[in-house]
């Protein structure tokens, strides 16, 4: 069965995006069949993929309004190993759609459920919001990864999602963990970014991945070439950062060991 991952931060900038992409290409390098679910009305990851979201017929929103089958929309990336269940704009008028359904939390969890055991992990781009998307997509998955930039107002709004999946573990799903915090746009030069990673990982312990996504001119420019860092450039910092990410949640589960 494979393990549904949210990438959840209701602050935007801190690297939701970029760490869903990289962290399932590098899941899929490593040859484990990935999915990215691509939760945020924006489509960056759709985009990112190299895929445009207006010519996009169906999205995770018609999976989750109006019933269509995720295998039926699934697209194949460039990327041997991983697919994309894409996104569109449309997905911003979701949670006025939803507001009076039945079990409106649990939507995406049944869009996923006929088509998560296809897949070693299942990577969800959340939207940067606490709003219904995200608790769906929180409900739907098995654990969270938490990205924290390594600048000023790193901490702030933190509180509120962690207490967020809170309630979602008490309420809507009780498997729910967190997988990780993820310090990310880190700046070996600068003393605030410094100051931020002793901060967070004095406060929050073993909860905070080892790896650190440090800021990278190729990770930056990835984007605008359609592909995953890995395929643009696999020997720049930002695609063995990831890589190392993906071998630590890897040992985290069990799933391999570390060399």
């Amino acid at each position: 069965m494979g393990k549904v991952i949210a990438i959840a931060n209701q602050k935007g900038g801190v690297g939701k995006t970029t760490t869903t992409i990289n962290l399932a290409a590098s899941l899929a390098a490593l040859e484990f069949k990935t999915l990215i679910v691509d939760a945020d009305p924006q489509a960056n990851s759709t985009s990112g993929l190299g895929f445009n979201p207006k010519e996009i017929e169906n999205s995770i929103y018609e999976c989750m309004v109006d019933g269509v089958q995720a295998k039926d929309i699934i697209i194949h990336s460039d990327l041997d190993n991983l697919d994309l269940l894409p996104s569109h704009i449309d997905l911003v008028g979701a949670e006025i759609e939803m507001i009076n359904l039945k079990n409106r939390e649990e939507k995406m969890k049944d869009a996923l459920r006929g088509i998560k055991d296809n897949y070693d992990f299942v990577i969800v781009d959340c939207s940067p919001s606490l709003g219904l998307i995200t608790i769906n997509s929180l409900t739907a998955s098995d654990s969270v990864i938490i990205p924290v930039q390594c600048e000023y107002f790193a901490l702030e709004g933190l509180g509120k999602l962690l207490n967020t999946i809170k309630i979602i573990q008490s309420r809507l799903n009780t498997n729910l963990e967190i997988e990780g915090i993820l310090l990310t746009m880190y700046d070996l030069r600068v003393r605030l970014s410094n100051q931020v990673v002793n901060e967070v990982t004095t406060h929050f312990q073993q909860m905070v991945f080892n790896t650190i996504i440090p800021r990278n001119v190729r990770l930056s420019e990835s984007p605008s070439f359609g592909v995953p860092v890995i395929a643009h450039d696999a020997d720049s910092k930002g695609a063995i950062s990831y890589l190392n990410l993906a071998r630590e949640i890897l040992v985290k589960n069990g799933l391999t060991q570390p060399s």
